[in-house]
């Protein structure tokens, strides 16, 4: 199958940043006395926006231990951002396509992150937590980064990302879901259920050239 158009997630598809996101985590988990997690933990646990997971996880407080997050977040998020191995490689290869980005990361950090890699012209748009009404795995920020760029939701439209909320994601939308990566984080392969299965950026990049 041919794609029309190329959307990534972000964080564990194309770059490594969870050690900031472990950080930002465990100031707002100190401040409210809560268990720390270490990165493989932020791996295995983080699947919806703050918007979303914050409120249950620390109640009627959760506006404060955003603000801890957020504030540990932008002091670090640059320092610890790594692209995944041959990403750069893949998105050459998609350079037949349009491309972009549509993640749960907030989108003020997510746009800061694209800049600082010098990745800007390689995304027609970079859709963040927040800017759609909803976030994964609601389809809405896809569907949004789909109008921005003049493309139908249809089975031509490549989602990829690395767990099974992003799978979901692809499916609620109507677009093709491709799983990047053996989703080990996540329950596995099967789990997530996608349509494609590409097993790194590797094979990704390698994928992409055959079809051009």
């Amino acid at each position: 199958m041919r794609p029309s158009i190329l959307l990534y997630d972000w964080d564990n598809t194309l770059v490594e940043g969870w050690a900031a996101i472990a950080a930002a985590l465990n100031a707002a988990f100190d401040a409210f006395d809560l268990p720390r997690w270490s990165v493989d933990d932020t791996k295995e646990r983080v699947r919806t926006s703050l918007r979303e997971s914050f409120p249950p996880m620390f109640g009627a407080r959760w506006e404060e231990a955003r603000d801890l997050f957020y504030a540990t977040l932008s002091e670090q998020h640059l320092t610890h951002l790594r692209p995944m191995s041959n990403a750069l490689d893949a998105l050459r290869a998609g350079a037949a396509w349009p491309q972009g980005v549509v993640s749960n990361k907030t989108g003020a950090f997510l746009r800061k992150e694209v800049a600082h890699l010098g990745w800007d012209a390689h995304f027609q748009t970079v859709i963040g937590a927040g800017d759609a009404a909803a976030d994964k795995p609601h389809p809405d920020s896809i569907l949004l980064a789909l109008a921005k760029t003049g493309y139908a939701p249809d089975r031509s439209v490549w989602y990829l990302g690395d767990t099974a909320s992003d799978m979901q994601a692809a499916r609620a939308a109507g677009v093709t879901a491709v799983l990047v990566g053996d989703a080990a984080h996540d329950g596995g392969i099967d789990k997530a259920g996608a349509d494609i299965h590409v097993s790194s950026m590797m094979d990704l990049a390698a994928r992409l050239r055959a079809l051009t």
